[in-house]
This record gives structure tokens, sequence and C-alpha cells, in this order.
């Protein structure tokens, strides 16, 4: 199953997408939360009903699939071993001198502020960072929440997948020493294109890979996770209630702009393409936020 969110008629509506991609079905949920009330109905064993109304995908705003979520997205650092040491070699990694490659996950977090769904605009600001860079990640939407959930059941507690652009300003990220600020300017987190359920996707071989302007620079698989998906959700809900709607951004693979000698930061002009097999394709152009008059 496939949740897309989307306007339509001037009000925000939700559509399980058809098998071939073109249009969507309504679903009886009309919520400026988007398909958050959807994954919160299945994960109290409702089912999710249309009325049988079709709309073509081509005639709607797409947004991202929960556009405000309801606490910040919890995300991953350094979960690709590649990206760990590219990351290191930065200088902009305050968690270097512990090891390139953590010994247990690295978990911070974006505010919910920060999405914007496909083909919204990054804005940057050089004011306040000239060195914006991009992260394409696979992200897990939470169905059951709990707490101290076992690794072997964790599975069972996710409701499917979605991309997610952790789009950073590294300079913020370094002075600070810690990554809030840096990870959660507006517009720094894109989401969609949408949800898919759990069972479209094989974790231990999908593929996580990244365009600017055409050029591949991160192409991965979701097998060389440092820190598993069990893993995480063992970790984060130890000690910490997990919702349903929470997301979880799993972490980048090698090829950020940081990566490159000399830095390949976002600037004005680009576009940064992602695409997960079995999710699609999540686009954004960057564009210069407008200073106030």
């Amino acid at each position: 199953m496939r949740v897309a969110t989307f306007r339509v008629d001037g009000r925000r509506r939700i559509g399980e997408l058809t098998p071939d991609g073109r249009t969507v079905r309504l679903l009886e949920f009309v919520s400026e939360a988007g398909a958050l009330p959807l994954v919160e109905a299945m994960a109290a064993g409702e089912r999710p009903f249309t009325n049988g109304t079709t709309v073509q995908l081509d005639e709607v705003a797409l947004e991202a699939p929960i556009p405000r979520p309801r606490r910040n997205i919890f995300c991953v650092g350094k979960n690709y071993r590649e990206h760990a040491h590219e990351f290191a070699r930065s200088g902009f990694d305050s968690s270097a001198a512990a090891g390139a490659v953590p010994d247990a996950p690295i978990i911070f977090s974006k505010v919910p502020e920060s999405v914007i769904g496909p083909g919204d605009s990054i804005r940057i600001d050089p004011a306040v960072s000239p060195a914006v860079d991009y992260e394409a990640e696979l992200a897990v939407v939470i169905g059951k929440g709990g707490r101290g959930i076992r690794k072997a059941e964790a599975l069972d507690h996710v409701w499917g997948y979605t991309i997610v652009n952790d789009v950073t300003a590294r300079d913020l990220q370094g002075r600070h020493k810690q990554w809030l600020l840096g990870k959660s300017q507006d517009s720094f987190c894109p989401m969609g294109p949408w949800l898919v359920t759990r069972d479209e996707i094989d974790l231990a071989d999908t593929s996580v890979r990244c365009w600017v302007n055409g050029e591949l620079r991160q192409d991965a698989n979701t097998g060389d996770l440092i820190f598993d998906v069990p893993t995480l959700i063992e970790t984060i809900s130890a000690g910490l209630t997990l919702m349903p709607g929470d997301i979880i951004a799993t972490g980048t693979p090698a090829g950020v702009g940081i990566g490159f000698n000399p830095p390949k930061y976002l600037k004005p002009g680009d576009v940064v393409r992602i695409e997960i097999a079995g999710i699609g394709v999540l686009e954004n152009p960057v564009v210069a936020r407008e200073r106030a008059a």
C-alpha cells in the first residue's frame, strides 16, 4: 500500500495510489495532519476505506506524507561505514574523538517545522550558513507505539517507510558541537513522495541513491547500515515511548557534499533528487531565501 498526502479542491486529503501509479483513490480521512490519522487508525486495528473516488496524480499537489509530525523527527548519525569515515575526516564531527565508526547509535532530532514536501524549495540563507549539505535517507514510520521494544519484535511496530533528505548546515553543526540547529533550519527536511507499508520494502536489500543536478553523489544499500532498523527502534524506545506516526531517519550513506575536496555544498539553482527502491523519487530545488525588507 502506498499513501499520498495532497491538496485537492482546497482541502488536504490522503489517498492510496493505484498500481499504475497514475491515480489515487481518496481515503475517508480529511485532516491537516495528512496521513497521520490513517497511521494511528491502522495501528489501532482499523482498516482504511475509500468511497471509490479517484483523482489523477498529476492533477493534485503532493505534500509531505505527514506535513507536521507531532514531535521532532528522530535521526541517526554516522550509520553507514563509508559515511562515518568521510564525516570524521571533514572536521565537523564533534564525536570523532571516540572513533569514526560509532559503537552505539548516535541519535539527534529535527524539529517538525523543518518538513517540506516533494517539489518544495530547500531555502538557504548564505548569511546564516554558506555550507548547506544534502543527506539521502530511508525513514521509518512507527505504527504501533511502545516502550522497551525488543529488537526481535521491533518490525511489528513499523507502519512503513518514506524518504527524507536530512539537509544540514555543516558550519552550524560544527560550531555548536551538536546537531539540532544545523539540522532544523526551515525547509531542511524534505519528505515524500508518499508512505509505503512495511511489506513494500526489503530492509536487507534496498538501494538509496542521490543526484545533485544529475550527478550521482550517493549510491548505497540499506544492507550496509551499521545499526539496522530493529536496533534503532530498540535503542530509542528503551526509555522513551514511541508513538504512532513517529519518524526515524536511519542515516545517510557516503557521498555527501562535505565528503568532497573541496566540499560540494548546495547553492541556489541546484536540484536534489533522491530515489529509494520500492518507494519512489523525492526531488527538491534549492533557492536563496528572500531577505526581509
